[in-house]
């Protein structure tokens, strides 16, 4: 299994409320696909600097980390590409930042 990061706009014209049942479907999704959920941040709803359609001229942003197999998460895209509450999903393998990797002070030139 790899671990996946999956970044949700969600559709929440006319049902702002909404917004935990609509994430709580997509976990439940991820979960029926063998997966596994690590976190759920959900940021705030945010305007479109490009306006594609003027029906979504902003979304609300959820980033999702998971653990899934690879043949799952083509499925989970298949799935979230059908669902109307999902406005945009992005999909890709999460970056693990190593653990040693410490900030490191550079002097400044005199």
């Amino acid at each position: 299994m790899k671990k996946y990061e999956g970044l949700f706009i969600l559709n929440i014209v006319g049902k702002e409320d909404g917004v935990k049942d609509i994430v709580d479907r997509i976990s439940a999704d991820i979960g029926a696909a063998g997966g596994k959920i690590e976190t759920v941040q959900k940021m705030d709803k945010k305007s479109f600097s490009r306006v594609a359609d003027k029906k979504h001229v902003s979304g609300f942003y959820v980033n999702i980390i998971f653990e899934a197999a690879p043949s799952a998460v083509k499925g989970l895209q298949g799935k979230f590409a059908m669902n109307a509450d999902i406005f945009r999903v992005l999909l890709s393998i999460a970056t693990a930042t190593p653990a040693s990797a410490a900030p490191v002070a550079v002097a400044a030139a005199k």
